[in-house]
């Protein structure tokens, strides 16, 4: 079982498979770089990208078990990829999950060209899996869908608090709990290019959750 993970929740098998590089030699992804860190020019470099297309069926899988699991509402227009703060260049599909009660955290998701995943959470984050797929980054299919399922199930939990505005700079910021208790992060920032409107609806609503987003209500089979 994953990290945080939900015992009802199964992740799909992900591919095994061996990437090598132009010389012929395999890459051990996850484990390329030593105390050093990766070399300066391992920056620009973006080899394998396909290798995280399993993320796609990871993303289905989680949103069949919030369908199974909870009261919730479920939006497949390809118009959800507003919920994003910033639009992806390649959209593939968008699907927002809605639970049907108030003071809980939608979640919408975005499978994306290259493969990835964002998740728009709540009212003020978006959380992309990987993050950078850049060979420096070394991230892998497994990693990435480790912190994707920790996201979802964590929501779903009510493991999940979003806050604007936070300090004088008047940051936005969350924290996240994993479902069993087992891991925590957090992250604040500036805004950036978030237009206002949008800041002062989401000052509103998270006014009503001091607290945290609420646990999703189960669906009636779950009762």
């Amino acid at each position: 079982m994953g990290i945080g993970e939900d015992p009802r929740y199964v992740r799909p098998a992900l591919p095994t498979s061996t990437y090598y590089s132009s010389e012929g030699e395999p890459i051990p992804y996850g484990q390329r770089w030593g105390e050093d860190g990766p070399p300066e020019d391992a920056y620009s470099v973006l080899n394998h990208p396909e290798r995280f297309a399993a993320l796609h069926d990871v993303a289905h899988a989680l949103i069949a078990h919030l369908t199974a699991t909870f009261d919730v509402e479920v939006d497949d227009n390809q118009s959800t990829i507003n919920d994003l703060l910033r639009q992806p260049e390649a959209v593939v599909e968008s699907v927002r999950v809605t639970p049907r009660k108030a003071g809980t955290a939608s979640l919408t998701f975005v499978l994306t060209q290259p493969p990835g995943v964002i998740v728009h959470a709540g009212v003020l984050h978006d959380f992309a899996f990987p993050p950078c797929s850049c060979d420096a980054c070394d991230e892998t299919a497994e990693s990435a869908a480790d912190r994707l399922e920790l996201l979802v199930l964590a929501v779903t939990a009510g493991g999940y608090s979003e806050r604007y505005p936070v300090g004088w700079r008047r940051w936005l910021g969350y924290g996240l709990t994993a479902a069993d208790g087992s891991a925590e992060e957090s992250g604040q920032g500036d805004p950036g290019s978030i237009v206002p409107d949008r800041l002062r609806s989401a000052k509103a609503r998270l006014r009503d959750v001091p607290n945290g987003w609420l646990p999703w209500p189960p669906g009636e089979h779950r009762q």
